[in-house]
């Protein structure tokens, strides 16, 4: 199932602070994407009615089966398109910037031809 870009981002910054902090929560996520809490509360309950996140009494978010299948393959498409933009010799401010715009739009077919080609020529 395609989801938003939107989405995308949510379920990749929700993986991102489990991993730094150990948890995620709605206000943590709001601040590292400079969104309102608000904002962050709609986009949790989409996330969570459609059965990729899940939110503790606490308030914690955790990633389900589905949202961390996701989170970890647009994390790794980002983080391989800014090592190889930066690699190219792109400013790696601007590499990432530009990784967060394209994890969500190159297909798998062409991700994988990329990082398959990377890995030959890289060797």
């Amino acid at each position: 199932m395609k989801i938003q870009e939107s989405a995308e981002n949510y379920l990749e910054t929700i993986l991102v602070l489990t991993q730094r902090n150990g948890y995620a929560r709605a206000i943590d996520i709001a601040a590292e994407l400079s969104f309102s809490k608000p904002s962050v509360s709609i986009a949790m309950k989409n996330l969570r009615e459609n059965g990729y996140v899940e939110v503790d009494s606490g308030g914690r978010i955790s990633l389900t089966a589905a949202g961390l299948e996701i989170a970890r393959r647009i994390y790794e498409r980002h983080t391989f398109l800014t090592d190889w933009l930066s690699a190219l010799g792109v400013d790696p401010k601007v590499a990432a910037e530009d990784a967060c715009r394209m994890e969500h739009v190159i297909s798998p077919e062409s991700f994988d031809a990329i990082r398959t080609f990377v890995g030959r020529h890289l060797q």
